[in-house]
């Protein structure tokens, strides 16, 4: 789960193709945005409906989960919104974007501290399941983080091989493979302790939720196995935490297939966006898995493995 939490209820973004929301105007679609400075590389996401007269606006931030944007101003190709409210002393967040050959082009503002944004249309990605896989082969080898580095400050890493597994002793840095996929079928197991959160990142930009918080403080969407703030579980499956688990995950363009303990919980849905904690926003190109250990620490994983579409 990404830092930031809002209580704003999860509905169905978007019901149409990528193609027609095009053609209804300047703004409407999917946008995505990459933004780089001095802190890293960010991303964010809108999509951007519009029914008659009503404009439905969701917004991704950097971290915490797609929501409705309730306070914005729309004037032809201009928008202006508030991507965070003021908190703690801290100015509110305002976006301000244009439509401009066939791009969103506008500043990010907070106080006097201004950020360029540049959004790009979001690729469909449709593509049909491959007819065949390659063997599958192991991401982890049970003896080494090889082929695995941690994301920004190693110093603050406490990702080790255990008993041949791969443990997290702490709250610290997010571990990402060095290798980068597009279309897969992942295999991997894990134990997740009570009251631990994180994530499986595919491609690095869609988190697959592992959690054990307080039964009840999660909805569907943010539960464990879900696409956090995206695709929720169909199936509700028992608590396990601290007993091993394993989750088997299909994913094609933007079509996500996961099984988790053989019962099969999503069922070839569809992605529409990046979720909070992406690594940016390049939708169409391939990505390295990533797992989250900034939350807390206490997983462990084993048997990780990936296929690929065969030749």
């Amino acid at each position: 789960m990404p830092h930031m939490r809002w209580n704003i209820a999860l509905t169905a973004f978007a019901v149409l193709p990528l193609a027609l929301q095009a053609a209804d105007s300047p703004l409407v679609g999917r946008w995505d945005f990459t933004l780089s400075g001095p802190g890293g590389t960010r991303a964010n996401w809108l999509g951007i409906t519009q029914k008659g007269e009503a404009t439905e606006i969701w917004f991704q931030p950097t971290g915490g989960h797609v929501h409705v944007v309730k306070d914005f101003t729309l004037k032809g190709a201009h928008l202006e919104f508030v991507a965070g409210a003021a908190a703690n002393g801290r100015p509110a967040t305002t976006w301000e974007l244009d439509a401009k050959d066939g791009k969103l082009v506008g500043v990010q503002k907070t106080g006097d501290r201004s950020i360029p944004l540049t959004g790009v249309r979001a690729p469909e990605l449709k593509r049909s399941e491959p007819k065949t896989w390659a063997k599958p082969e192991p991401l982890f080898d049970g003896k080494s983080l090889a082929g695995w580095e941690p994301i920004g400050d190693p110093t603050k890493s406490h990702w080790v091989v255990k008993d041949g597994l791969l443990v997290n002793e702490e709250h610290g840095a997010n571990l990402k493979s060095t290798k980068s996929f597009t279309d897969f079928k992942l295999h991997f197991e894990v134990n997740c302790p009570d009251k631990a959160n994180s994530g499986f990142y595919l491609r690095g930009r869609y988190e697959l939720q592992l959690e054990y918080e307080v039964a009840g403080t999660e909805p569907p969407e943010r539960s464990m196995g879900s696409i956090y703030g995206r695709v929720p579980p169909v199936k509700e499956l028992k608590r396990m935490p601290g007993e091993w688990e394993t989750f088997d995950v299909t994913f094609v363009g933007r079509t996500v297939t996961v099984t988790r303990n053989g019962v099969l919980t999503i069922d070839h849905k569809e992605i529409e966006g990046i979720t909070g904690g992406a690594m940016d926003a390049n939708e169409g190109e391939p990505g390295p898995f990533y797992i989250q250990g900034d939350h807390t620490g206490g997983l462990k994983f084993r048997n990780v493995t990936v296929a690929v579409p065969g030749k």
